[in-house]
């Protein structure tokens, strides 16, 4: 029977893989081998995908890969399993006298997705670089520097893999870093608690013959399930000595950097190489390969010559392609698919199946040995959780619940600081304005900075209580659950479920959000979701949305904020059908995905992360906004005229947009300061511009200083505030923008915006052409500036759309 067949609750013995290519491989790294027992606990609310256990840990898949598993009921299953032992074999005299001398030690911390790596990082380096429960948040190598006991340790955090197979971007990166810069350590962090798995990846470590310490990370959580590990035991079996850790909290940090010198140092006992020594047949092949490989030294400069023997019997594409170049590829080519053949002969199963078996099957024995195992009471937490967090009836309408509660939050609770931070503004604004004497400079300062950059600042508590949000939900686990429980309608977009964590890390910011889709496998699905992913309205648009919500909607804030966020995930679904129908061909690729445990987020993670976005803001408030509010002043600053300039054409135009009334109110002298501000900006530098795009807007009724902010928005979208701040600085005597947005003109009487017109325009912000920081990383991850350029043109013509059917319905209430 296949596994797709297996009801909630049956348990099956897996027998045959019959898919081919990478889900094949991927499937078995992550643990589904012959023998091995699967059991599958739920199905997602719209029966697709399937949630099943295996080695201690959850996974899901869809049915259709699921259908390429053969599987026994465990009642029908009886056989006998084969544990093998490993070859040892200790240094060699020379290799131990090969001892380098300097003090600069390079570690490369190595491990699956969601084991920890980035918490010791940062425990370690003091950076603070984002840390998610969830797979794919380090999308490429980080580094930092430690001093330590004499000696400097620069630490580089590589992506997630679980194997180093060339199937997946994480992967192939992982893999030519080893290559191409030789660690003198690696240091190889594992879940502590889900060892049979992590350690897959730790044996095709011990395959390459590099010096390696175990980092036995969230050693707390194996303590708290009543397991016993014999870690130093295990070490001495793998010949690589073992270190517990809590990296969250710092706890065996110290240990761990002593076992990275000791091992530098070659002083550690536990340090031996190994032979994990599998089927007699694959033995055989593989020592065929490795005396063909040893006849070139050259070839295994990089990696030991039994690692190049297992993956090129593996097929790995990029080990066959490192020995293309070599003469001798095409008759190692010919040895290594007779001895498959041979292999296959023998054993009844493909040589890549044979081999994670047989690496599963030494972990398993190993384990047996020095592992006592029990069950977490994070693990019965996890399954009472998903009990209703990925429960048909209550999945959906609890993510729902959750969306509306953190747009909520981020406009409700967001208001009581926002209210403290615009009163210091205005405060420093009154303050500066009564004591400077009037000029250019007073000018600048009162309209350029305190108009520009005090405008956006006083958004500040609305970013981090959405960054608190989106960590959360990050931290936890939750976001797996999000995607396992959106695949199918992601599937039916033409995306993959891994698609939806980096529309939800749009939420954040689109450029660590497109950075992070290389977690999907499929290129066209990835290629896809990184030009949907600028209609996920990111946290710099929240002040434009904040700014004009507050004016025009204070009683319905959450509910626009829902409603700009919903059009825009339904623009991107009809975007992603769009091109999958009519540009790029289906290209299925498996739902696997790992589920972690759920985890409560430390106190001082969360505070971390906000402080981290809380630096940026700032950074960006003193640095991109603060020269763009200039710039922005200057535009509309010069040139400078006087009453003389000014035409009379134009001064009959604006008077007979007044009224008498109001000319007879404001009297002669305040009605020609009025004139000539008004002649100010709009014939100068700025004024021109807008005016020249204005008509593109004018369904709207936008006006030109709205249009001139929404060009300025492609540097930054807080720019879109700042330029707002700038512009209708002057407008009457209100010190808050928002107080400026909502009173008439003294000249036309007319507010700069409507509720029609600012609903219509926060649509065009939600969908026009994403900043210039995210257009370069689309470019950087598609290879391509076409795809920023498409960009630009397709979502600029998808907001004017929308914003004009916007505008057109709120017309009619």
């Amino acid at each position: 029977m296949r596994l797709s067949e297996l009801k909630p609750g049956q348990t099956g013995v897996i027998t045959k893989i019959l898919g081919h290519g990478a889900f094949r491989k991927r499937v078995m790294e992550m643990g589904f081998v012959k023998d091995r027992e699967v059991s599958v606990v739920l199905n997602a609310p719209l029966q697709d995908p399937v949630k099943y256990a295996l080695m201690d840990y959850e996974v899901s898949l869809r049915r259709a890969e699921a259908d390429l598993v053969e599987v026994q009921l465990l009642e029908e299953w009886v056989k006998a399993r084969v544990h093998l032992d490993a070859h040892t074999e200790e240094h060699e005299e020379a290799e131990l006298l090969d001892i380098r001398k300097d003090k600069i030690i390079n570690v490369a911390l190595i491990g699956n997705p969601n084991c920890g790596k980035t918490s010791l990082f940062n425990q370690v380096s003091g950076a603070r670089e984002h840390v998610g429960n969830y797979a794919g948040v380090t999308v490429g190598a980080k580094e930092g520097f430690i001093n330590y006991k004499g000696y400097l340790l620069k630490i580089v955090d590589l992506p997630g893999t679980y194997s180093l197979s060339a199937y997946s971007p994480e992967e192939l990166y992982v893999m030519r870093y080893l290559r191409e810069e030789t660690p003198d350590v690696i240091v190889n962090v594992v879940v502590a608690s889900n060892l049979e798995r992590n350690l897959y990846l730790t044996t095709e470590l011990i395959d390459m013959n590099r010096s390696m310490v175990i980092d036995l990370n969230m050693f707390d959580e194996l303590k708290k399930s009543g397991s016993k590990l014999d870690y130093k035991l295990l070490g001495k079996m793998l010949g690589v000595p073992m270190v517990p850790t809590v990296a969250a909290s710092g706890k065996g940090i110290s240990d761990l950097l002593d076992t990275v010198i000791e091992v530098y140092e070659m002083r550690s006992s536990d340090t031996r190489h190994i032979h994990i020594q599998m089927n007699p047949e694959i033995e055989k092949a593989i020592r065929i390969l490795i005396d063909c490989f040893k006849q070139d030294r050259s070839i295994s400069h990089h990696f030991s010559p039994r690692f190049l023997a297992i993956k090129f019997l593996e097929k790995d594409p990029e080990v066959e392609e490192m020995l293309r170049p070599y003469p001798g590829y095409d008759k190692w080519c010919a040895i290594r698919d007779t001895q498959n053949n041979l292999i296959e002969k023998a054993l009844h199963e493909d040589t890549v199946s044979a081999i994670a078996a047989e690496k599963y099957g030494f972990i398993q024995g190993a384990l047996a040995e020095t592992f006592d195992g029990g069950e977490a009471k994070e693990e019965k937490s996890t399954k009472i959780i998903d009990t209703f967090v990925t429960n048909k009836l209550f999945g959906f309408p609890l993510f729902l619940a959750i969306m509306w509660l953190m747009f909520w939050a981020t406009f409700q609770l967001g208001s009581y600081p926002m209210e403290w931070i615009e009163s210091l503004v205005s405060w420093i604004s009154g303050t500066i304005g009564e004591y400077m004497s009037d000029g250019p400079l007073k000018d600048l300062i009162l309209d350029g900075i305190i108009g520009g950059v005090g405008g956006v600042i006083v958004f500040l508590p609305n970013i981090l209580i959405l960054y608190t949000f989106i960590s959360f939900m990050e931290d936890s686990g939750y976001m797996a659950r999000v995607a396992f429980i959106m695949d199918k309608l992601m599937h039916k977009m033409g995306l993959h479920g891994k698609s939806f964590i980096p529309l939800v890390m749009g939420f954040g910011c689109n450029v660590p959000a497109i950075m992070s889709t290389r977690i999907i496998e499929s290129k066209s699905s990835r290629l896809i979701t990184i030009l949907i992913n600028p209609f996920m309205s990111c946290s710099a648009r929240i002040p434009i949305y904040v700014l004009l919500v507050g004016c025009f909607f204070p009683h319905y804030g959450a509910w626009v904020f829902v409603g700009l966020y919903t059009l825009g995930i339904a623009v991107a679904i009809i975007t992603a059908r769009l091109m999958r129908k009519f540009w790029m061909k289906d290209d299925e690729t498996p739902f696997v995905m790992e589920l972690p445990p759920y985890r409560l987020p430390t106190f001082k993670a969360t505070m971390r992360n906000m402080w981290s976005k809380a630096e940026q803001y700032l950074k960006k408030m003193g640095g991109l906004i603060l020269v763009a509010s200039i710039i922005i002043w200057a535009l509309s600053y010069f040139p400078r005229y006087d009453e003389k300039d000014i035409p009379n054409t134009f001064r009959t135009e604006t008077l007979k947009e007044m009224s008498p009334e109001r000319i007879s109110e404001l009297g002669e002298a305040k009605v020609n300061d009025l004139i000539l501000n008004e002649y100010q900006q709009s014939h100068s530098i700025l004024g021109g511009i807008g005016r020249f795009v204005e008509p593109v807007v004018s369904p709207m009724e936008f006006g030109w200083k709205p249009c001139v902010s929404l060009i300025a928005g492609s540097a930054a979208k807080e720019v879109v505030v700042s330029t707002l701040g700038v512009l209708y600085v002057g407008e009457d005597d209100a010190d808050l923008l928002s107080d400026r947005l909502q009173t008439p003109s003294k000249i036309t009487g007319e507010t700069p915006f409507t509720p029609q017109s600012a609903l219509s325009y926060m649509v065009f912000v939600l969908l026009y052409f994403p900043c210039i920081a995210t257009l370069a990383a689309i470019a950087r991850e598609t290879g391509s500036w076409k795809y920023s350029l498409f960009s630009i043109v397709y979502n600029t013509a998808l907001a004017w759309i929308f914003a004009f059917i916007t505008f057109k319905i709120a017309m009619l209430f």
